[in-house]
């Protein structure tokens, strides 16, 4: 016979999944026409996917494109509207043309998100639509200066305002039968830059091209940190990677040195998402 208790877990997931998801569904509805800022992250995905289910051709996703958006991220985001048959349009965003952005001090995020803002008004204004972004609730409690530009423009988080965090995020796209509910936590590439060190396209270009060797050895989930001015990167793997990073560090070193870093060190606290955090404390205010 079986157990009661083996067959409740999922259909309570499940159940908690469809509730998230009508929520969801019931803030979508709330606009008449919405641009979602769409980077094909999981939590931009599911906006795009659902604006796109409840407002049909009132639902436009734009991906901004600029030197840190890693060309593998781009790649996805576009097979991915393709496959779920949203509208989808790319612009080209100028953060790099602002010195408060490019000195990398700790609101450099609300720089980056300002540019964004500057390429979506416009398209927004055209159609009378609102800006929708794909913040969840646990971003809320991050270091996301960002959050600041997006409420100086009126954007909207419709995920925050139905009550989702990351978790609920994934089920609610693996309700959906989204391939992006198990898809790895993405950030833009400066983030990986040490705050007070100036962003620069060559050290994004670095960071993308040893990442990318990453995945290729197979570490679908790692990070690679940018130090001393772009010149020592800090490779992050999952804990339990780490013995298989060591039989491969010949691998790793001459990747990252071939990409244009002179070091390369393995982090052995293992990958942790936001750990440049660490260094806020010790990093100016450039706004």
């Amino acid at each position: 016979m079986t157990d009661p208790a083996m067959t409740e877990l999922p259909a309570m997931t499940d159940l908690a999944a469809m509730t998230d998801l009508t929520a969801l569904r019931e803030r979508i509805r709330a606009h008449d026409k919405l641009v979602v800022a769409y980077s094909g992250g999981v939590d931009s995905a599911l906006v795009a996917v659902v604006a796109h289910q409840e407002l049909g051709e009132r639902a436009l996703a734009v991906t901004a494109v600029s030197p840190s958006l890693p060309e593998r991220e781009r790649r996805h985001a576009r097979r991915f509207a393709a496959e779920h048959g949203f509208a989808h349009l790319e612009a080209t965003t100028r953060e790099q043309d602002d010195p408060a952005y490019t000195a990398n001090g700790a609101d450099r995020c609300y720089h980056c998100k300002s540019a964004l803002f500057d390429a979506l008004d416009p398209l927004a204004a055209l159609s009378g639509a609102r800006i929708a972004l794909g913040t969840n609730l646990d971003d809320l409690g991050d270091h996301r200066p960002g959050q600041a530009a997006a409420r100086e423009r009126g954007a909207i988080a419709p995920l925050v305002e139905a009550g989702l965090g990351k978790a609920a995020v994934r089920a609610a796209s693996r309700e959906l039968g989204l391939g992006t509910a198990e898809k790895p936590a993405a950030a833009c590439l400066s983030s990986r830059i040490a705050y007070g060190d100036p962003v620069r396209p060559e050290v994004l270009a670095a960071v993308e091209r040893t990442e990318d060797a990453l995945h290729a050895l197979g570490f679908p989930v790692c990070r690679v940190r940018a130090h001393a001015d772009g010149t020592v990167a800090r490779v992050e793997l999952p804990a339990d990677e780490l013995p298989r990073a060591l039989a491969h560090r010949s691998e790793v070193d001459t990747a990252a040195r071939e990409a244009g870093f002179s070091f390369c060190a393995l982090d052995l606290a293992g990958f942790t998402s936001g750990r440049m955090n660490a260094l806020l404390p010790l990093t100016p205010v450039s706004r």
